[in-house]
């Protein structure tokens, strides 16, 4: 097991539970030291190249539930969640003018809670994201919706809903990337959710409508968004130092630099970086991100000499998903589309614990007479 801090005292509180052991999993392993991340038994990296959506899902499953992992095949899992793209788009026709008034993100939260609970409740969970994501996105640009095409891949199928026309092997292998890059990097505060909700015995949907309105909240899952934010504002390549000192001189936090648990440079940044420029997005646009991620490191090693921060996942998302056409507000929940396949796997390996989550707390406040 590896962790970036060391475990509470004995008679001491760990803010934020900061190091201090939830589970034992099969899943991830984070060592934040030395930048590693270990997913299924593999290093990332070799995950990654190892694994499309289908069968890095298969792999995650049948880890999570003790079976062997040949019990689920990846053509089984490509045609079981085709069928559920398939139902999720009869629900998203459904529900029509409830999703009226709502951002992307409180339609994907809406779109999941209305997801009926079963046993192939981690197929319809994962089947159902692209679907609502994509349609939700198009009725926002007041597109007509698309429905899926169960024999396509995972990812193919979003991409096609989304955009309306088929798309590239570079833009499919890019996506690809990012969502298996994504799938879950040990206890963070969405995964614990997925887990505290599994553990009191509710169903899986439950446990990961809870997941995500814990990935919504803006110190988790929306970073990608400022780093664009800060790549429009600084504009220019040859602007990229005189921006970050001045941020830096105000006290401001440049977005995707820093990670709380790794202390070297995030591993998945360096596997997004090489997907994006196999994308070839815009040159302009990608030198001006080389700029300023080099003006950062420099002046952060320079403002922040007591602390390590380095290129983070967040960084090289928003460039990624920018380079793909995503809208922005698209971006958390397109990480929920990755990471609905981790979540469901904790539940399931929180389910075969059978015990229910139920830390103490110290009181600190008064005392009766």
């Amino acid at each position: 097991m590896s962790t970036s801090a060391s475990v509470a005292p004995e008679h001491g509180v760990a803010s934020g539970l900061e190091g201090v052991p939830a589970a034992e999993t099969a899943l991830s392993d984070v060592d934040g030291e030395t930048g590693r991340l270990i997913l299924c038994g593999l290093e990332l990296v070799d995950f990654v190249a190892r694994h499309g959506f289908e069968s890095a899902a298969a792999r995650f499953w049948t880890i999570a539930r003790g079976e062997p992992v040949s019990a689920e095949t990846p053509d089984a899992v490509r045609a079981a969640l085709g069928q559920a793209r398939a139902a999720a788009f009869i629900q998203f026709e459904a529900l029509g003018p409830a999703f009226e008034g709502l951002t992307l993100s409180e339609g994907l939260r809406l779109g999941l809670a209305s997801l009926a609970e079963g046993e192939r409740a981690h197929l319809a969970v994962t089947g159902a994201v692209p679907v609502f994501l994509a349609n939700l996105a198009r009725h926002h640009a007041r597109k007509a919706p698309i429905a899926p095409q169960p024999d396509l891949p995972h990812v193919e199928d979003f991409l096609r809903m989304l955009r309306g026309s088929p798309a590239g092997a570079t833009d499919i292998q890019a996506l690809t990337t990012y969502l298996v890059t994504v799938m879950d990097h040990g206890m963070n505060a969405s995964t614990f959710t997925a887990r505290v909700v599994a553990s009191t015995g509710a169903g899986l949907v439950g446990a990961i409508v809870g997941a995500y309105a814990a990935l919504t909240g803006p110190l988790h899952g929306g970073a990608p968004e400022p780093v664009l934010a800060m790549l429009d504002a600084v504009g220019r390549p040859d602007r990229a130092r005189s921006w970050v000192e001045d941020a830096l001189r105000k006290g401001e936090r440049l977005m995707g630099f820093g990670h709380r648990i790794y202390k070297v440079r995030d591993p998945r940044a360096d596997v997004l970086k090489a997907a994006l420029e196999k994308l070839k997005p815009s040159g302009e646009r990608l030198e001006l991100a080389r700029a300023v991620e080099t003006a950062a490191l420099d002046a952060l090693k320079r403002h922040k000499p007591g602390r390590k921060l380095e290129t983070n996942v967040e960084f090289y998302t928003a460039m990624l998903l920018d380079g793909l056409g995503m809208p922005r507000a698209a971006f958390t929940p397109l990480f929920a589309m990755g990471r609905v396949v981790g979540w469901s796997a904790h539940a399931f390996e929180q389910r075969r614990i059978g015990r229910l989550i139920r830390p103490a707390s110290l009181y600190v406040g008064e005392l009766p007479p």
